[in-house]
């Protein structure tokens, strides 16, 4: 280890971030960010499982253990009424997603009620506090 020198790092206090502004607010309820991506594995999972497999009951039932982990989440960060309408909205998108696939194909309509959903749930649990 010849050549190598080693100095010592000393500890400095870092000052603790401004809360509520900015990024840091936004980070601040991850089980949120959590819950949408969820959302979005429960659409596009379960879609994916009933294609692949030929069994649509296993994509459903990805679809709704994902939606019921995704309304706690919901519940915890937003309240009922949060919860209850982005449960709602969940349910419908993949009830839209079905007469969408019709017009552009499934995948691209998969991804698009996916896109809403993750979007309202973001929009909702970011402005919305129990």
């Amino acid at each position: 280890m010849s050549g190598v020198t080693f100095t010592r790092i000393t500890q400095h206090r870092i000052p603790p971030w401004p809360e509520g502004r900015g990024i840091l607010r936004s980070l601040g309820n991850t089980s949120a960010g959590v819950s949408s991506a969820a959302a979005a594995l429960g659409l596009v999972g379960g879609f994916a499982v009933a294609r692949h497999t030929g069994r649509r009951e296993l994509g459903g039932a990805l679809f709704a253990a994902a939606g019921a982990w995704c309304a706690r989440g919901w519940y915890r960060a937003s309240g009922p009424a949060a919860a209850a309408g982005l449960s709602t909205l969940y349910v419908a998108a993949m009830g839209g997603s079905h007469p969408l696939a019709k017009r552009i194909g499934a995948w691209p309509s998969v991804a698009a009620v996916s896109a809403v959903t993750v979007a309202a749930a973001e929009l909702v649990t970011r402005t919305v506090t129990r």
